[in-house]
């Protein structure tokens, strides 16, 4: 199983960035995915999830300036994140699940955000 994540880099505090992350080597429809942060000293959180029929689950700090999407035909998950803050600085993950019992993390993407 691979998950390829994309899309990170600097931008300046209002800017927009998309993150993407391909799998490969799982039944992708049926599987959740999700994007994590970790910023330096923190532990690693949670940002927003989309599972195998498409239902959205964001934590409070991106609620309305971040939107997760899957392109299932692609197996791929995107993060599009507007309005960005500083505090949104971080190695953004992608990771995946299924039914509990089976999990994969893909290696980060640097989202820098400059004030």
């Amino acid at each position: 199983v691979q998950l390829q994540a994309s899309g990170g880099g600097l931008v300046q505090a209002g800017g927009s960035l998309r993150l993407s992350c391909a799998a490969s080597g799982i039944n992708f429809n049926i599987w959740s995915m999700a994007w994590f942060r970790q910023a330096p000293g923190n532990q690693r959180e949670f940002v927003a999830a989309i599972n195998e029929y498409g239902r959205t689950n964001y934590t409070d700090a991106v609620q309305g300036r971040f939107t997760i999407s899957r392109d299932n035909a692609k197996s791929t998950v995107d993060l599009q994140m507007n309005s960005l803050k500083p505090e949104d600085t971080a190695v953004y993950y992608c990771y995946t699940q299924y039914r509990g019992t089976h999990f994969y993390w893909g290696r980060g993407t640097q989202v820098t955000v400059s004030s």
